[in-house]
């Protein structure tokens, strides 16, 4: 009896028990549910929300590849004639339509059509040749045009091997080019020249981007300096010039004719008498002798003669707010003479200049890195300038002077393992850029452009096996833990 009583009583326990355990599971179970639905309720109400706002896009890219520049904004902010773009069978290029939308974003008077079917536009087919299935980009600004191709908006990296994307770089210029009523001439003296202009390509090309034209000069065969001059630019010379050659850029400095300058030591020794003269009207004289840093710090790769200097503030650089270095290779010291300066009108200013502890090297023969007894003492040496001359007349002529001009061209160099052109190292390219624009009184292009884009990189196949392992494995560990510890603690209860 006894027995039995104690058998009722654990079953009743045991029921009670497992009702319990039930309803405990019903409301935990319940609340779960719940929570759930909520959440799917909260994604649901977010995407429906996000669908119709449109949030301003955050670019988090260092150097802002996927916004247009501040160089584009300058340029083309505040411009006020109408410029249609023209995408033609861009529809599957999504990244080329959101980058031009930009541009309406910056300036109403930029409008965008996009024609994806252009069979159905027998007048452009017509007009520019096109088939069917062909891409192109026009840009048009009243009666002045420009077309882009696919090929326009992509370069190729030769020493890295990667394709590189310019879009805005050529859609900017070709905006540029087309608004542009006068365009600036510029010519590269190529006769008497250490370097042919072909040496310069980099840099002849990247003017004409902006809208200048940019053509070689013979002085001689030419029969002097064309009328419509607006900056002659002369490299190093191997030679020395004619008397004809030289009373002709006399002439054309006492017109208010701009030049630049580029030129390094003259390592050859060459008797330049007749150049110097036009110096003479700057009151400049180029120094013989390599100038080689000290100062580690500003030094290419522990190569003295690789100069990395900043460039200072000056009426060419005072509109920047960002830092602009040079990086001159086997430059020349730049001397004004201070007591002919006023008599001959001219005010300077420098652009460049080496720490105190560099020094010019003459013998070249001389490997040694550090300074020897042969070499110049410790100085301070300009290595670039700008000159005013003011003549009587109230006329003035403008020089820019670099005591190098292997930094414009395409050289090839060997830094860190890695080919490049010496036009691309550091600000260079901007600095020449800048210069011409200066001289061409075309302020408001001197800026800091943008680096080259985004790169299409192709990983390798060892690469992509283990993007592949991180992608799968590890989501799949974190599964497995979390079972684990789940386990551990449910044993622990």
């Amino acid at each position: 009896m006894k027995k039995e009583k104690q058998e009722g009583n654990s079953k009743k326990f045991f029921q009670k028990v497992g009702t319990g355990l039930k309803k405990k599971w019903l409301i935990n179970g319940t609340k779960t549910i719940i929570l759930v639905v909520i959440i799917v309720a909260i994604y649901i109400g977010i995407n429906i929300l996000l669908e119709n706002v449109v949030l301003p896009e955050i670019d988090c890219t260092q150097n802002k590849i996927y916004s247009l520049s501040q160089e584009t904004k300058d340029k083309l902010g505040k411009v006020e004639k109408d410029i249609d773009i023209t995408l033609i069978n861009y529809s599957n290029y999504q990244s080329v339509i959101n980058f031009t939308e930009r541009y309406v974003e910056l300036n109403n008077h930029i409008k965008i059509e996009k024609v994806d079917d252009l069979s159905a536009r027998a007048d452009l087919m017509q007009k520019y040749s096109l088939n069917a299935t062909d891409s192109i980009i026009i840009v048009k600004a009243g009666e002045n045009e420009k077309t882009l191709t696919d090929s326009d908006l992509m370069t190729y990296d030769y020493t890295t091997y990667a394709q590189i994307d310019i879009t805005e770089e050529a859609i900017t210029n070709a905006i540029m080019d087309v608004i542009t009523e006068e365009k600036a001439k510029v010519y590269f003296m190529n006769h008497h020249t250490m370097y042919d202009s072909q040496y310069f390509s980099t840099i002849m090309q990247a003017m004409k981007n902006e809208a200048n034209e940019v053509e070689a000069l013979d002085i001689l065969a030419n029969g002097g300096i064309p009328e419509d001059c607006d900056c002659l630019v002369i490299s190093t010379l191997k030679e020395d010039l004619t008397e004809q050659e030289r009373d002709k850029i006399i002439e054309y400095i006492k017109n208010g004719g701009e030049m630049l300058l580029m030129c390094g030591p003259n390592i050859t020794n060459a008797n330049l008498s007749n150049f110097q003269k036009v110096l003479d009207e700057y009151g400049v004289t180029i120094d013989k002798g390599v100038v080689f840093e000290g100062n580690t710090a500003n030094m290419v790769s522990g190569y003295p003669d690789f100069i990395i200097e900043k460039a200072q503030s000056t009426s060419l650089t005072q509109k920047l707010n960002m830092t602009m270095n040079l990086c001159f290779v086997d430059a020349a010291k730049i001397t004004f003479n201070e007591d002919k300066l006023e008599a001959l009108g001219v005010e300077h200013e420098t652009l460049a200049t080496t720490t105190e502890k560099a020094f010019v090297r003459t013998n070249l023969n001389q490997k040694s890195s550090s300074r020897t007894k042969e070499d110049g003492e410790e100085e301070v040496c300009t290595i670039a300038a700008i000159a005013t001359k003011t003549m009587e007349e109230g006329k003035t002529s403008k020089l820019i002077i670099y005591g190098n001009e292997l930094f414009a061209m395409d050289m090839q160099v060997q830094i860190n393992g890695y080919t490049m052109l010496t036009v691309n190292l550091y600000n260079n390219r901007d600095l020449i850029l800048n210069s011409i624009a200066y001289l061409n009184e075309r302020e408001d292009t001197i800026t800091i452009r943008k680096d080259y884009e985004t790169v299409n990189y192709t990983v390798t196949e060892q690469q992509n096996t283990i993007i592949m392992t991180i992608i799968f494995t590890l989501p799949i560990i974190i599964i497995i833990a979390g079972i684990v510890v789940w386990q551990v603690r449910r044993r622990k209860k």
